[in-house]
């Protein structure tokens, strides 16, 4: 990772619907502000489930709907430690907080919180995989995503 960049790691099951999407939204919304240079944006799971695998379909065509460029992606699983590389750790709902505190440790949950939160909701992004809907799905990651760029920039 470069230094003097704001560093966001997006966390959720899988690794190949919401963080995924979340990751190139971000990009998307920092590259056409013409902070790309700024940031540092990627995505991980919480389990070993999806690893190796790239975004999932409906994921990416929803994405290339709306006009959002795809990043190169596999997923991957967050690591013990990882979290000392982030200056923010962005997850999708209360499960993968669990997961986050027994993969990170309770001691190293500072960095992390959930997407919505920066717009002050306390809900979870709706894993698509199970409800179908990528349009909300997507509709919920863009607004975490403007809110998160505009908390970051100001």
């Amino acid at each position: 990772m470069k230094p003097n960049r704001t560093r966001i790691l997006f966390v959720c099951h899988g690794n190949i619907c919401r963080s995924t999407m979340a990751q190139c939204v971000m990009q998307w919304l920092v590259d056409e502000a013409d902070l790309g240079d700024s940031f540092t944006i990627d995505s991980a799971a919480t389990t070993n489930e999806e690893i190796g695998m790239p975004i999932y379909p409906p994921a990416r065509d929803k994405l290339k709907a709306e006009g959002v460029p795809i990043v190169p992606h596999r997923a991957r699983r967050i690591q013990a430690g990882e979290n000392a590389g982030w200056d923010y750790i962005v997850c999708m709902d209360d499960e993968n907080i669990r997961h986050l505190k027994r993969i990170l440790g309770p001691e190293n949950m500072g960095k992390v919180r959930k997407l919505l939160s920066f717009v002050g909701e306390e809900g979870d992004v709706a894993d698509p995989w199970y409800t179908r809907n990528f349009d909300e799905t997507y509709d919920d990651v863009l607004r975490g995503c403007q809110a998160l760029l505009a908390e970051v920039t100001v």
